[in-house]
């Protein structure tokens, strides 16, 4: 069964109650690094928790939510082991995973349903990075 961190704010708790009960229906061991209620909180310390078990390898991939995703993606993306990617649609979760190899998805919470939600947590967790010429371009992407 894989491990898979799911953090969130205020603004993306619905979507992550939803995301984590579908997760765990598909047998995924789900660490939800919270929020755990809609009271007013500071995304960075939720997305710096999830990223930092990622970084441990505790687990592989995660998922965050934020109102628009943008400053979950930016705190997850401060982390050298992190490739976090904003996706509004399963278009751009198949991208993310092909050709980054990212291994966080960061939804929108506040502009998309759970439905297309759950169609772009899908396909990031179906794609494989294709590799090959993509390689090099994600090595890059580490500040050393």
């Amino acid at each position: 069964m894989e491990k898979i961190g799911i953090a969130c704010d205020h603004a993306g708790y619905e979507m992550k109650e939803f995301l984590v009960g579908y997760l765990s229906s598909k047998g995924f061991d789900v660490v939800d690094f919270g929020t755990h209620s809609e009271e007013s909180i500071d995304y960075p310390d939720f997305g710096h928790a999830l990223a930092s078990a990622i970084e441990a390898g505790e687990m592989e991939r995660g998922v965050g939510l934020c109102g628009s995703g943008e400053g979950m993606a930016m705190t997850l993306n401060k982390h050298q082991g992190i490739r976090a990617g904003l996706c509004w649609n399963d278009t751009v979760a198949e991208l993310i995973r092909q050709h980054n190899n990212a291994n966080v998805v960061v939804l929108p919470a506040r502009f998309i349903s759970n439905d297309e939600a759950m169609a772009i947590v899908e396909k990031f967790l179906v794609t494989p990075f294709e590799g090959g010429r993509h390689e090099a371009r994600v090595a890059k992407i580490a500040c050393k």
